[in-house]
C-alpha cells in the first residue's frame, strides 16, 4: 500500500510504483535516444560524406520542423492522455475512438503544413536569415523533408498512443527497424550505387534514407499489432473509427494546444536565436547543428521522464487512484536527476570528442564542444520543470503551466541571447537556454507547490 498523510495524499512512492514507473521509463528513454540517433546518423553522413556546408543547410531546416510539427507533438500529448484515461477505465471503445480521431487530425494537418511548406520553403530559408554559400541546398532540404510530414506525423502518432496505454516496447521495436534501415541506406541515397543504377541524391538522400526508415517502421507496427490481436490493430473495428468526432476533437486541442504552442514558442525562440548565430556564417551555424543532435541525447530523456509521469498520473486519475499522483510526481523528479543529470556529465566530459563525430572541421568542433559545455545543463533544469507541466496537464489543468512556460520562452531566450552574445561573444549566446529553463522550473515549481497541489489534489482524493 502507498502511505498517505492526514489529507489523503500519497507521501512515499511503493515499490510497485518505482517497478512501474521504471518498466514504462526504460523503453520510453531507449526509444527518444534511438529516434535522436536516426536523425544523428544521417546528420553524421551529411556532415562526413558531403562537408560543413550540407550540414549547416540541415542545421537551418531544424528550427523550422520543430516549429511546423509543434501542434502534432501536442496532439499527441493530449491523445496520450485521453488513451492513458480510456485504458486505465478499460474503455476499449473510447480508445478507439480516441485513436481514430487523432489520426484523422494528424494526416490532415500533415498535408496541409507540407503543401503550404513546399510552396514557402524559399522564403522561410531565407527569412531565417541562412548563409547564402548554403541557401540553395537548404531550400532542397527543407521541401525534401516537409513533403514527408503526413508518413512523418502518422509515426509520431502510432507512437503516442501506444505509449498512452503503457506499451513503450513496441515504439522502440518500430524505431530499432527504422533505425537499421537509415544505417544501411542512408549513404547508399546520398552517394548512390552506379553500379545498380542508383544515382547520388546528395542532400537529399537523408531524405530518402527517412522516408524509407519511416514506411519500413509503419509497416512493422502494423504487422506486430495484428500479429498480437492488439487493440489499435489496424482492423475493421478500427478503421471504423478513422474519423473526426467533433467533441473528441475539441478536448484534444484542448489538452494539446497548449503543449503545442509551447513547442511553436520554443521554435520560434530557436529560430530567433538561429538568425543570431547565422550572422557568423556557416561554420557556426554547423557548429549549431552538431551541438543541437548532441544535445538531443540528454532533453529527449528528460522529455521521457516527464511523459512518464504525465501517462502514469492520467493513468492513476482514470483508475480513480488521484492520491498517487503525488508520488508520481516524485519519482519523475528522481528519475530526472538520476538520468538526465547523469547524460550531462557526460555530454559535458565527452564534447569535443562527440561533436567530432559529426564535422571534421577544427573550428566548428571547437565553437560546438564550447556551446556543449553551456547549454547542457539547461537539459537538467528542463526535464524537472516538464515533470512539475506533465502531471499538471494530466489532471486536464493546462493554461497556467502553459503560460508559464511559454512567458520565459518567449521573453527571456532571444532577448538574453542577444545581449549575452553582444557582450561575451558568439558561444555565451546560447547561455540563455539554461538561464531560461531555470527560470521555468522555478516559477512551475511554485505554482506546482503553492496552488495546483493543494486545490486539485484535494478534489481528486
Amino acid at each position: 500500500m502507498t502511505a498517505q498523510d492526514g489529507h489523503g495524499s500519497a507521501t512515499t512512492p511503493t515499490p510497485s510504483l518505482n517497478r512501474r514507473f521504471l518498466v514504462f521509463l526504460g523503453p520510453l528513454v531507449l526509444t527518444n535516444i534511438l529516434q535522436a540517433l536516426t536523425g544523428t546518423v544521417n546528420h553524421i553522413y551529411v556532415g562526413r560524406l558531403l562537408g560543413a556546408g550540407p550540414l549547416a543547410a540541415v542545421a537551418s531546416f531544424m528550427p523550422l520542423f520543430l516549429l511546423l510539427s509543434a501542434f502534432i507533438f501536442g496532439l499527441g500529448t493530449g491523445a496520450s492522455i485521453l488513451v492513458g484515461q480510456a485504458w486505465g477505465a478499460r474503455n476499449p471503445a473510447r480508445l478507439r475512438a480516441v485513436a481514430g480521431t487523432t489520426l484523422c487530425a494528424g494526416l490532415l494537418l500533415g498535408l496541409v503544413l507540407s503543401v503550404g511548406g513546399l510552396l514557402m520553403a524559399p522564403w522561410l530559408m531565407a527569412a531565417l536569415g541562412t548563409p547564402a554559400d548554403v541557401l540553395p541546398q537548404a531550400v532542397a532540404y527543407a521541401r525534401g523533408m516537409m513533403a514527408l510530414f503526413p508518413v512523418l506525423f502518422t509515426s509520431m502518432l502510432v507512437a503516442a498512443l501506444l505509449r498512452g496505454m503503457g506499451d513503450t516496447v513496441t515504439p522502440l521495436r518500430a524505431l530499432m527497424v527504422s533505425l537499421c534501415v537509415t544505417v544501411v541506406c542512408a549513404p547508399l541515397c546520398i552517394q548512390g550505387v552506379p553500379a545498380l543504377g542508383l544515382p547520388a541524391l546528395g542532400i537529399l538522400g537523408g531524405v530518402a534514407a527517412l522516408l524509407l526508415a519511416t514506411l519500413s517502421s509503419l509497416g512493422w507496427t502494423a504487422w506486430h499489432l495484428r500479429r498480437r490481436a492488439h487493440v489499435l490493430a489496424p482492423t475493421r473495428a478500427l478503421a471504423a473509427q478513422l474519423r473526426l468526432d467533433a467533441a473528441l476533437l475539441r478536448t484534444l486541442v484542448r489538452l494539446g494546444v497548449p503543449t503545442g504552442l509551447f513547442f511553436i514558442t520554443g521554435s520560434l525562440a530557436d529560430l530567433g536565436l538561429l538568425s543570431l548565430v547565422n550572422a557568423h556564417g556557416s561554420a557556426a551555424t554547423a557548429a549549431w547543428g552538431a551541438a543541437s543532435q548532441v544535445m538531443s541525447y540528454v532533453l529527449f530523456p528528460a522529455m521521457a521522464v516527464a511523459m512518464a509521469a504525465s501517462v502514469l498520473a492520467a493513468q492513476a486519475i482514470g483508475a480513480g487512484q488521484g492520491p498517487q499522483v503525488a508520488a508520481i510526481t516524485r519519482a519523475g523528479m528522481r528519475m530526472n536527476l538520476l538520468l538526465t543529470g547523469t547524460l550531462a556529465v557526460l555530454v559535458f566530459a565527452a564534447a569535443p570528442w562527440v561533436v567530432g563525430l559529426f564535422v571534421a572541421d577544427a573550428r566548428v568542433i571547437d565553437i560546438a564542444a564550447r556551446v556543449l559545455h553551456i547549454t547542457v545543463w539547461g537539459a537538467v533544469f528542463f526535464g524537472l520543470a516538464s515533470v512539475y507541466s506533465g502531471v499538471m496537464r494530466a489532471s486536464g489543468t493546462v493554461l497556467v503551466p502553459t503560460l508559464l512556460s511559454l512567458g520565459c520562452l518567449a521573453c527571456l531566450i532571444v532577448p538574453l541571447g542577444w545581449v549575452l552574445g553582444r557582450q561575451f561573444g558568439l558561444v555565451a549566446t546560447w547561455a540563455a537556454y539554461p538561464a531560461t529553463y531555470l527560470a521555468a522550473l522555478v516559477l512551475q515549481g511554485l505554482y506546482f507547490h503553492g496552488v495546483w497541489r493543494r486545490q486539485a489534489l484535494q478534489r481528486m482524493v
